[in-house]
């Protein structure tokens, strides 16, 4: 692998680039640190696939997910951010200076935030990535406000898939909530307060083969595979919702920070800190709870101040052992 040049050292270096990865870039390129962001895979997170943002402060007639993300993008260029769109294949934090390879190419940091955020898990069907911001989604805070007095589904079994019927609920007028096992796994208080909802129908061994509609449409409906005896039939649906899991985009970190047993991103309690010092990790690679994109761009604001705060520490420190 190639040696780091003196123009590849940052005081600090971004991976990601939804609302967390952003808004750290904002708030550190203020400072005059001059970040780099590696904007990854999917340049802007889930974002870029959510059509109609209403739930964002300061967009009282909602705006497009990709238009929010380049202005965030735009508004941290404006004070000095760097932005590549490279995706990191390795890093090294066993040292200072951090080390991040993009390929062949290695760069170092004094400081580096982790934005990479984590992606929901799909089926894989036909018809629901073609279709998803276009009445199939994953997160129901986001999108259910869209399907009021709608017949909608939600597919899963778990807690998260329990919470998420039982809130889509306040819009829609008819919740299938499909598993395709003959029990749910979720608690049994959320199952309890689901199955009791009566808007609320459960389907048990039952498999989403196909989403039907198409993007002027919206979904229109899904074919459904019986587990036991593999007959199909259609349900016509206007919503469907996949809340099987989400996956945090921490392979590259594997081994380099803790991961809790999901791999989600361990940071102290009530902030951004890791288990390295000048480590920081923000939004959803480290959020299990919320995953909103003001959320994630709070702890982006957090990861930037302690990385201000750390890189100030640092400095002075440096300077006083040379003195």
């Amino acid at each position: 692998m190639t040696d780091a040049s003196p123009s590849s050292h940052r005081q600090v270096i971004i991976i990601g680039s939804g609302p967390a990865g952003l808004t750290a870039a904002l708030y550190t390129a203020r400072a005059n640190l001059q970040p780099l962001v590696f904007e990854g895979l999917e340049p802007g997170g889930q974002l870029t696939t959510t059509t109609e943002v209403e739930n964002f402060p300061g967009f009282p007639e909602g705006i497009q997910g990709p238009e929010l993300i380049d202005r965030m993008r735009e508004q941290a260029k404006r004070f000095g951010a760097e932005c590549q769109f490279e995706v990191v294949t390795k890093t090294d934090f066993s040292s200072r200076p951090f080390k991040v390879w993009v390929e062949d190419s290695l760069y170092t940091a004094d400081a580096v935030i982790i934005a990479t955020g984590a992606a929901a898990k799909w089926l894989g069907i036909p018809g629901e990535h073609e279709l998803v911001g276009h009445g199939v989604s994953s997160c129901a805070t986001c999108d259910g406000f869209f399907f009021r007095d709608k017949t909608i589904a939600v597919v899963g079994g778990g807690d998260s898939a329990m919470e998420e019927a039982t809130f889509l609920t306040r819009f829609a007028s008819k919740v299938y909530l499909i598993h395709r096992r003959d029990s749910f796994r979720a608690s049994k208080i959320m199952q309890q307060r689901a199955l009791d909802n009566p808007k609320i129908e459960p389907l048990y061994n039952t498999h989403v083969v196909q989403v039907h509609g198409s993007k002027d449409t919206g979904v229109t409906g899904v074919t459904l595979q019986d587990a036991t005896d593999q007959t199909t039939r259609d349900l016509d649906l206007q919503g469907f919702f996949v809340a099987i899991g989400h996956k945090p985009n921490t392979d590259v970190f594997n081994g380099q920070i803790n991961l809790d047993p999901n791999g989600y991103a361990l940071v102290e309690p009530g902030t951004v800190k890791t288990n390295i010092s000048g480590v920081f990790a923000c939004g959803d690679v480290q959020d299990t709870k919320y995953r909103q994109a003001i959320t994630a761009a709070g702890s982006g604001c957090m990861a930037a101040l302690e990385t201000e705060k750390f890189l100030e520490a640092l400095h002075d420190t440096t300077h006083a052992v040379t003195a």
